[in-house]
């Protein structure tokens, strides 16, 4: 049966009485809205002073701190490269470049810890000082038991190597062996130095240790036995240590700092070839002896507990709930599982351990503001759920600036989410348009091949001309090439800007042309008629007849189509009467003009078929 987690701890939020006022909440991708409702639960009339404010409760808070900001930074470009480690490599080869991949992080870490002890250090008020010192504490233990799991799983270090491995793992972490040793050999004469008899000390190899091991044990106990050192209690107790006598260790509790500084002692002098698969027994046993019965095992103590009992997973699962988010137990799973120790262990809701928990870690890196560019990759590297989990993350991105949308759009068109990139696109779009940025929004709206909302903005930029009587962005317009298909009223802004330009060129029969057939197509929009028809008066008037009779003929139907079609209004209005008054005239003048033309283009059709 499946051990049942312990109960969350209870977070307080300042100001909220729960007891009094029922609490309403809305989760969000990163975070959750918390605010008190005014439904009273005692169902009285009499008012209860409630909290005015709204409260954002954040899973991931780390992700706002500087310093370990760095850390998030640092370890992604290590992620990344042990991504591309090759398959193909096996045997040594492949778990050195495991191994030194482990170290990199643990540099990392140790990096991100030193810093944090100097901001420590530098705080200006206590508090900051308690917040650097507990996040420095936190550090320390995650370096701690990843230099183990690299021991026991990475490395995989046989008996004998073994505990090598395990007296650098204390030494690192406990730092006054080193430096009571660089004093003690320091000294003009070390062994009257006050810390001698402190430092049971082993500069040796484990060959030497193992050759000499036998005649130690032999020689300490033949003196013993004799009383050799009965007058010398310090010697007496030095030859016991070095017999491995669990009752003198635990005499000299106060020298050793924890639990597993007395495991690594206790084995280097009783069982220094001690076999991995023994080890939990030292472990456990020496946990015992070091507790005394006095106090509980820490979170810290579990979680070494079970690596040294091999059980991955559950060290996994310890540091899930002890610590403050995933950066940890994300990379250090990935690790493992790039040693093929995780391939068999699969979760039941359709993903394995591995990419959960760098589903939950890249989660997190996107609550931030810069840092969602770095979760990018831990998506992409999670084959079952991560390409579903990216684009339901980069929907929910803000895009406060067009340089963060066009980061956002050049990963979804790398990842050809062709969804994402229309979404993305026709927000820009919008956000253009409220600002009145035509050019801009023409260019987000055929970028994500939305044939709506490209007619939206060029009913806009002819409105605009209208207006205006001239073009604004004109160069977007010149330059449309075939993205002018991608509607109809598109392809008319594009190619009446065309129908001018050849106008100011002087190629007045090609723009004549033109005008006339945006008009027999069709493409033009009808409520534009009358403005292309005002166009056409001055290649009507001009002293080289420009339209032939029978493109006359066709100005003149669209022009009394566009006549007979205008609806009855009611009662007119001033303003109304005026336009009305404005429409007669243009209608007149181009009637005048057309029939002119008509005359004329009649008469030179005709003196050129008598020649």
């Amino acid at each position: 049966m499946e051990e049942l987690d312990g109960e969350p701890a209870v977070t307080l939020i300042p100001g909220v009485n729960s007891k009094k006022k029922q609490i309403c909440f809305d989760w969000g991708p990163g975070e959750m809205l918390v605010c008190e409702t005014s439904f009273n639960k005692e169902e009285k009339s009499e008012k209860v002073s409630s909290c005015p404010f709204i409260y954002i409760i954040r899973k991931d808070v780390d992700v706002y701190s500087q310093i370990l900001r760095k850390l998030f930074n640092e370890s992604h470009g290590i992620f990344v490269g042990l991504q591309r480690i090759e398959e193909e490599l096996t045997g040594k080869s492949r778990k050195a470049q495991l191994v030194g991949v482990s170290k990199n992080y643990r540099s990392v870490i140790r990096a991100c810890m030193e810093e944090m002890h100097q901001a420590a250090i530098a705080a200006k008020d206590p508090a900051s000082s308690r917040q650097f010192s507990s996040q420095v504490s936190i550090l320390s233990a995650m370096e701690l038991i990843w230099n183990l799991c690299e021991i026991l799983f990475i490395e995989v270090a046989p008996a004998g190597p073994l505990l090598l491995h395990l007296l650098d793992w204390v030494r690192l972490h406990v730092c006054e062996v080193d430096s009571l040793s660089a004093d003690v050999l320091g000294s003009e004469n070390p062994s009257k130095h006050e810390s001698f008899w402190n430092l049971p000390g082993n500069t040796q190899t484990l060959t030497e240790l193992e050759l000499k091991w036998q005649h130690w044990r032999e020689e300490c106990e033949r003196h013993l036995q004799d009383g050799t050192f009965a007058a010398s209690p310090r010697l007496e107790s030095l030859c016991k240590i070095m017999l491995g006598d669990e009752a003198t260790l635990l005499e000299q509790k106060a020298l050793l700092s924890n639990w597993y500084h007395f495991l690594v002692t206790r084995l280097l002098y009783s069982n220094p070839t001690v076999k991995p698969i023994d080890l939990h027994l030292y472990a456990q046993s020496s946990l015992d002896m070091f507790l005394g019965g006095e106090s509980s095992p820490e979170p810290l103590d579990n979680i070494l507990m079970a690596a040294f009992e091999f059980d991955i997973h559950q060290v996994i699962k310890e540091c899930s709930i002890a610590l403050s988010n995933w950066w940890f137990v994300a990379h250090l799973t990935d690790l493992l599982d790039h040693c093929r120790l995780l391939q068999a262990h699969n979760l039941y809701f359709g993903s394995n351990m591995r990419e959960f928990l760098l589903l939950e870690y890249a989660s997190g890196l996107f609550a931030h503001h810069s840092l969602w560019q770095l979760g990018v990759d831990y998506f992409d590297s999670c084959p079952e759920l991560g390409r579903v989990s990216l684009e339901l993350h980069l929907e929910r991105i803000p895009l406060n600036t067009e340089q963060k949308a066009l980061k956002v759009l050049r990963i979804c068109e790398q990842r050809q989410m062709t969804e994402q990139v229309r979404s993305i696109c026709k927000i820009l779009a919008m956000k253009a348009v409220r600002n009145n940025r035509l050019g801009s929004a023409l260019s987000w709206s055929i970028r994500a091949k939305d044939a709506a909302f490209a007619t939206l903005v060029s009913d806009r930029f002819l409105r605009d001309y209208c207006e205006r009587g001239c073009f604004s962005e004109l160069e977007l317009i010149d330059n449309l090439g075939p993205a002018m298909m991608l509607s109809d009223r598109l392809t008319f802004l594009g190619k009446y800007r065309e129908f001018h330009r050849m106008y100011g060129e002087k190629r007045f029969r090609d723009a004549a042309s033109l005008l006339l057939s945006l008009m027999t197509s069709q493409i033009a929009p009808r409520s534009f008629w009358m403005t292309l028809l005002t166009d056409a008066l001055p290649l009507l008037e001009q002293k080289q007849v420009i339209f032939s009779a029978e493109q006359t003929y066709a100005l003149m139907r669209c022009l009394e189509d566009l006549t007979s079609a205008r609806p009855e209004c009611g009662e007119p209005d001033a303003q109304r009467l005026q336009d009305d008054d404005v429409e007669t005239t243009k209608v007149e003048m181009l009637r005048l003009a057309l029939a002119r033309n008509l005359a004329r283009a009649i008469i030179r059709e005709g003196s050129l078929e008598g020649s």
